[in-house]
């Protein structure tokens, strides 16, 4: 486990850096960004990649399952001097009628069991012009599973250990003293694994177009967390469907809804 996963102060500081430098010039070349623009985070955790859009004077939301995260979003904010609404919720629960120009979905549609039911949900929630920019680790990178949070040190440096077979992965896991909540956390992760063919697949099926992709060799937040200088995967390798997957560090995807009429 590195500690960022346990200084949230850290965390939330290099979030800052990765979305003021990377996220948001991303949305920014395809739409303005500034005074008035709508801007809401589903899963924001401690509100780090917020904080930027905050700055440029974005109305600013995020919705997080966890209290203390939103919690530490509010605290977060108001020492950076910054206005935000964080509310801890579901986003099934957000009220009807609600829209903004941009959603942010990002290292959370790994995490989700019915990614369908949560795409065709949070169409409702997106303005006509509006953006969805949704960002995820391949699947099969080297640390697709996010077995860098264990605590045991070779297993959280140890690539590609997520693709055993389950059975086998629990074993290992057990074996390396990990206790049992963080091997359900794990368990349940690959569970939901998220490769590129299998978001395009959804994301065309619940009603959205592609309108830019963009796959990185070098995760831009790398830069921050190891100093490594971010670099996107080679277009022939971007273009072979499951072989890119374990070379794809992060997805960045922008969509826009396919509008009847």
């Amino acid at each position: 486990m590195q500690e960022r996963h346990t200084n949230r102060q850290k965390y939330f500081d290099e979030l800052v850096e990765s979305s003021r430098k990377y996220f948001l010039p991303y949305v920014e070349r395809f739409m303005f960004v500034g005074a008035h623009t709508r801007v809401l985070e589903i899963g924001c955790g401690d509100g780090g990649n917020l904080l930027p859009f905050a700055e440029k004077g974005c109305q600013v939301t995020g919705i997080d399952l966890s209290d203390t995260r939103i919690e530490q979003a509010k605290h977060s904010f108001k020492d950076a001097g910054c206005q935000g609404t964080f509310t801890a919720m579901n986003v099934f629960d957000l009220a009807t009628g609600a829209q903004y120009d941009i959603l942010l979905i990002h290292d959370v549609i790994e995490h989700i069991t019915d990614k369908a039911e949560m795409l065709r949900h949070i169409k409702r929630l997106i303005a006509p012009g509006g953006l969805l920019f949704i960002g995820f680790p391949a699947w099969q990178m080297p640390f697709g599973g996010h077995q860098q949070i264990c605590h045991n040190k070779w297993v959280s440096h140890f690539p590609f250990l997520h693709l055993l077979p389950s059975s086998l992965y629990r074993f290992v896991l057990c074996k390396a003293g990990e206790p049992a909540t963080r091997v359900s956390e794990l368990l349940d992760i690959k569970s939901c694994a998220t490769t590129i063919e299998l978001f395009e697949k959804l994301s065309k099926d619940c009603g959205y177009h592609v309108h830019h992709r963009q796959l990185w060799f070098i995760n831009p937040h790398y830069e921050v967390k190891f100093g490594l200088r971010p670099r996107t995967l080679s277009p022939l390798m971007a273009h072979i469907p499951h072989l890119r997957n374990f070379f794809t560090t992060s997805c960045f995807y922008m969509l826009r809804v396919n509008r009847v009429g």
